[in-house]
């Protein structure tokens, strides 16, 4: 499998995201320019709800995402929040708007914060 290139009008050479990330729903800034590398992984999110359908448990249907912007730090964000725990994840979710997941993160790893490419806008 070859490795893909990640969208350059994203993606400084740096790996870092060239520009403002925002909600989809609200246009909420979720993150600045500059502050978030590009990474690949693959990742369950479910399908985009509101934080307390999320929160529900259920096992819900979604997506296997491979594209994000990595943040090592959560008060890096402008505007992000979290679902109740579910299992060791907690979903990243619009703070205004409360839709998502926009992201993911694993409880054991207290520096790896997730934001799906597909499941944002940029500006």
């Amino acid at each position: 499998m070859e490795p893909v290139t990640p969208p350059s009008e994203l993606v400084s050479a740096e790996g870092r995201n060239r520009k403002a990330v925002l909600c989809q729903r609200c246009r909420s800034r979720v993150l600045q320019p500059g502050t978030a590398l590009f990474s690949r992984r693959q990742l369950f999110l479910p399908s985009m709800k509101k934080k307390t359908a999320l929160a529900e448990g259920s096992s819900p249907e979604g997506d296997l995402l491979q594209e994000h912007w990595l943040v090592d730090d959560m008060f890096i964000f402008e505007n992000v929040g979290f679902t109740k725990d579910v299992g060791n994840v907690k979903f990243l979710v619009c703070a205004d708007c409360e839709v998502g997941p926009i992201g993911w993160h694993c409880l054991d790893d207290k520096n790896s914060f997730y934001v799906a490419l597909e499941r944002v806008s940029h500006e």
